[in-house]
């Protein structure tokens, strides 16, 4: 990972002064780098030990990046991480077109690795998160979501890069088709849970642990999954409080909407669908070789349901 903040520090260097100090300022600002461990696990985990696999990490937490920047400008978020936002510091402007440099720089990089294989799944990767964030954006307000509409925004927008990261291992290391497809589809359960506890947190979690203002997602109008559990599983009148809370953005409190997600056991419920997610990814990669990448695979698994943050 060392290794990997290497490239990233290389690679975001610009001639342009404030490209420099908006892209630092995101990337140095604490994250999991999750997608990153997950293109040298896989790798590893297919036996690839060359230097590829850090150029690849890097463009994915690029392109992980640069969706962040558009995600808070969209959503208007002042807070990631326990740190202002980028455009709540440097504006909407300066973060859309910082977000457009790190695109751009993470196709340059890719290009380096001069294989066609790694090109197609980040080009697929980048434009089905590009539909997830349409989408999700066509339903912020909308309570009428229904729950496999509510998963294929998480898989389009979250889980497909989680997928990608996965998969460009396994190229990398020249894994066996099937060996591939049990990697892209951990990869792809593992990012579904992700945001499953992610979604949970916004109702559970600590300010300083999430790094974001509980109720985010609910000032925004988005209907996750425990909203949408609530309004399944409890009475009409409990079923209003959540429907109202959508379409206006929360604006009414957001204690009597946290009141109905407890009364309804709509946080165990989500919980239950992520545990579910992770026994999918989990069980996708026991039949690769045992070794230490495979061990460090399922502990983010469990991981990716214990955290609170």
């Amino acid at each position: 990972m060392d290794i990997i903040d290497d490239v990233i520090r290389e690679k975001l260097h610009s001639h342009v002064a404030l490209i420099r100090q908006v892209s630092e300022y995101i990337i140095n600002s604490g994250g999991k780098r999750l997608r990153p461990a997950l293109v040298i696990l896989s790798a590893g985990a297919s036996g690839y030990s060359g230097k590829h696999q850090y150029n690849l990490a890097a463009v994915v937490e690029f392109i992980h990046t640069a969706t962040l920047l558009h995600d808070d400008v969209v959503d208007e978020s002042e807070l990631r991480r326990n740190k202002e936002t980028a455009n709540a510091l440097f504006g909407n402007a300066a973060s859309v077109l910082v977000g457009d440099f790190l695109y751009s720089r993470a196709f340059q990089m890719m290009v380096e690795v001069d294989n066609m294989r790694v090109m197609q799944v980040l080009a697929d990767a980048t434009n089905t998160i590009a539909e997830g964030e349409v989408l999700q954006l066509l339903n912020c307000r909308d309570p009428n979501v229904e729950e496999d509409n509510y998963l294929r925004v998480i898989r389009f927008k979250t889980a497909k890069l989680f997928e990608a990261a996965s998969r460009l291992g396994a190229i990398l290391g020249n894994a066996t088709p099937e060996e591939e497809e049990a990697l892209s589809v951990y990869g792809m359960h593992l990012g579904t849970a992700f945001q499953l506890i992610d979604d949970m947190l916004d109702y559970t979690g600590d300010d300083q642990d999430t790094g974001k203002n509980l109720g985010d997602d609910l000032a925004e109008g988005k209907p996750t999954l425990p909203l949408i559990y609530a309004m399944r599983s409890g009475t009409p009148e409990q079923a209003n409080i959540i429907r109202n809370a959508i379409v206006k953005g929360g604006e009414d409190g957001f204690q009597p909407v946290l009141d109905v997600i407890q009364q309804t056991a709509a946080l165990d419920y989500a919980k239950k669908c992520a545990h579910a997610e992770v026994a999918t990814a989990t069980a996708a990669i026991a039949s690769l070789p045992e070794s230490e990448y495979k061990d460090c695979l399922l502990q983010l698994a469990s991981f990716a349901v214990t955290r609170n943050h």
